[in-house]
Parts: structure tokens; sequence; C-alpha cells
């Protein structure tokens, strides 16, 4: 495969958070001869914590400019990002599911509001996402897995439109985080030493219960052991917590693990011990699927796939069937913690070319 980022022709704008991949995204650029314009989108919302990482971000992303000549702006999307991410949030987590905030924040805001703000004016968007993008014969543009394995980020792009992929260029996506720390320590860059960010958007840097009990409050229920029947405690509200979470039940002799949730009678049911059954999983149904590109996937019989449902992990061996129900996914290994609401990000057999993605549907 022919991989390359460069855009010879048009106008770039690219997207830093003040973190060292945006930052490297930034050399690498100027290095080639590409003089993009630096946009710093603040999501975060006023009079919360993450007010003060905002300052420290945009001055770190305003000696970037500095230092290689280049026009930045700050673009503020808290109200977008209050309407269409929040409220997707909240609305997912009243009905039980575990969404996933960075996924619609990139969809939604990132190269949503922002193609509508200021976006629409450039040809090509950067960002300092791990991921790449590729060609195939036909011209269709595929988006393809960093080849750093534990920091590739194309789950987190996997609701993107062909148009969004379109416009998308990954400087780093060819390169491993240890190279991009390198190439960041070589060149002096500011944030060359700091620490990567927990989450990508806004609901990564604050203290998500808290948020979440703004909206749902909390509302006493009882925690259940699956297998006995027996209450073991309580817990204030089935919101605050998801299926395969350990921490904060607050019960002892564990370790305990959420595996099924009642939201009519607000019952968390746990099942104890680290290699219980009860926690693990080789199969679920997507409730729909958004394709990235093309879909390649059959119908007719079973599709060998790669996928994941969550962030920290390498992409999983499975089959992929369309039945009546829709789309079922089935692995080739236990998984632990299965929640429905995350999302399942499918690749090709080889687990390069990411095809799409969907919410991983509740049991019923």
């Amino acid at each position: 495969m022919n991989i390359d980022f460069y855009c010879p022709n048009g106008k770039t704008a690219l997207l830093i958070s003040g973190g060292v991949d945006s930052a490297v995204a930034t050399h690498l650029m100027v290095e080639h001869g590409i003089k993009p314009h630096l946009f710093y989108i603040k999501i975060g919302m006023d009079g919360d914590d993450s007010s003060c990482t905002a300052e420290e971000d945009i001055e770190l992303s305003q000696a970037i400019a500095r230092k290689y000549g280049l026009p930045m702006d700050v673009i503020d999307l808290q109200q977008e990002y209050w309407d269409r991410v929040v409220g997707y949030v909240v609305n997912r987590v009243k009905k039980g599911l575990t969404p996933n905030s960075d996924v619609m924040c990139n969809k939604l805001v990132k190269f949503g509001a922002f193609e509508e703000k200021a976006g629409k004016d450039f040809d090509y968007i950067a960002t300092g996402h791990y991921a790449r993008t590729w060609k195939d014969n036909n011209g269709q543009l595929w988006l393809l897995s960093g080849i750093d394995p534990v920091k590739d980020q194309t789950d987190f792009l996997a609701q993107l439109d062909t148009i969004q992929i379109s416009k998308c260029i990954f400087p780093i996506g060819g390169l491993p985080k240890s190279e991009v720390r390198r190439i960041a320590e070589m060149q002096k860059l500011p944030c060359a030493y700091r620490k990567d960010s927990q989450g990508i958007c806004f609901l990564g840097k604050i203290n998500y219960n808290q948020f979440i009990s703004r909206f749902l409050g909390k509302k006493e229920g009882d925690i259940i052991d699956i297998e006995t029947g027996k209450k073991l405690g309580t817990h204030e509200g089935y919101w605050f917590h998801t299926i395969g979470q350990r921490k904060g039940l607050h019960l002892g002799g564990g370790p305990w693990y959420v595996v099924r949730k009642d939201i009519v009678k607000n019952i968390l049911y746990v099942a104890k011990g680290y290699d219980t059954r009860l926690q693990y999983g080789n199969e679920f149904h997507l409730a729909d699927f958004h394709v990235l590109t093309a879909n390649p996937l059959s119908n007719d019989k079973p599709n060998h796939i790669r996928f994941k449902i969550r962030h920290t992990e390498q992409p999983i061996s499975g089959t992929m069937t369309m039945t009546g129900k829709g789309w079922h996914i089935e692995s080739s290994e236990l998984i632990q913690g299965i929640a429905p609401g995350q999302f399942g990000v499918i690749y090709d057999s080889e687990g390069c070319r990411c095809i799409g993605s969907g919410e991983i549907a509740p049991k019923e």
C-alpha cells in the first residue's frame, strides 16, 4: 500500500490540542512544506475544572504556532458540544447503556460542528490521531489503523462519514508513539514531555459520576449477587455503573463485577471473582452498523473479521454474520465486560482496514 498523508495542493487546517501528538503532526507538515492553519477547539463547559487545563492547552498550542510561524485561532464549540455530545451521553446513560463520548465528539464536533464553522473553508483537516488513510485502485479512500497497535485510534474515528474521511490527514499515523516522543524531544517542542490525556474529549477530563449526577441525580438501589440472589449492598443509581465494572461498588470479600443491570427496578447484579464466567461473553449484536467507505461484507455467509469493543485492546478475531436481527458478532475468545451502548468497531481479517462500527445492542 502506498500510504501518504501529504496534500500538495489545497488549504489545510490542523486541530491542535496542546499535546505532543498534534504538535509533532504540525512539525511534520511544516517539514514537508505544508503551512497549516492551527485551530484549538474549546469544548469544556464554563465553570468546570477543565478550564485551567484548557488555558495550559491553549498556551502550549500558541507556542507551537509561534515556533513555526503559523496562524492559530481558538474556536469555541462549547454549545455545540453541550447540545450534541452531552445530550447523546445523558440519553444513553438513562437507558442503562454505556456511551462513548470520544467517538461522538469526533463525529459531531471535531469533524462536524468544526466543519460547519471553519473546516468548510479548508480542503483538508489534519489531526494528531494515530490512524492512516489509503486510496485503493478504485479511488475509494479507506481508514487504516495506525502502525502502533497500542496507540491506534481508528476506533475513535469509526463513526465518521465518507466526506469527513476524505478530508482527513493523519501525519503521525505511520509512526510509533516512541518515535513521536523522540521527534518532539529533538525539536524541543514545549509539550515533548507532557503526559497523554486519558480522554480526547471534555468528558475524559472531569469526574464522570459528578457530571452524570447533575442530570440524573441519585437513586438508591440494591446490589444483588446474581448467583445466590443475596443482597450485598446498595448503589446510588444504575447510571453510574457499566457492565464489567469493578471499582466503585464498595463491597467486601470481592472482587465483584457488574454483570447485569435492571433499569426498571434500579438493581445491579454482580458476580464474584477475577475469573467468573459471568463477566465474560463471546457474542453480541450491533444495534446498527455505520459503514465508513464501502461495505465488503457478505450478507449470505459468515465474514472473517477483527473487531474492538474498547479502545485499549488490539482487534480480536471473529466472525460477523447477517441475521434476522441484524449483524451478529462472534469472537474466537471470551471477552470481559461486553457493555451495551459501547461501539463494536469492525476491521478486515487482518485488522488493518476499518470497515465501520455500530452500537452494541442490549441483550433481549
